[in-house]
């Protein structure tokens, strides 16, 4: 997971995703560096707009969240544990779709 936000923070900062600047900022966090994990993130980032690929990711969350909500208003009854089972849900969904878009 840190090779991908190593790519965002530097898709974020505007530098380009190659494997020198992901080394850099892996080394920089003291994460051990694997070569061929490097290399495979940015095979597979080629051609990726990234930006649109975090709009998507963020797509569910956002249709999500109001649909909890509604749902808490019409029964206020509602066991909070199954409320944040709910919202974990939501969360875990948004990392899977960004986490396909990366390898």
């Amino acid at each position: 997971m840190e090779y991908v936000y190593a790519a965002m923070l530097l898709h974020k900062a505007g530098q380009k995703v190659d494997e020198a600047s992901v080394k850099k900022v892996l080394e920089a966090a003291h994460v051990k560096v694997d070569e061929a994990r490097a290399k495979a993130l940015v095979a597979a980032l080629e051609g990726v707009n990234i930006d649109e690929a975090i709009e998507k990711a963020a797509m569910p969350v956002a249709v999500a969240a109001p649909a909890a909500q509604a749902a808490g208003a019409a029964a206020p009854k509602v066991d909070e544990k199954k409320k944040e089972e709910e919202e974990k849900k939501a969360e875990e969904s948004a990392a899977m779709g960004l986490g396909a878009l990366f390898g």
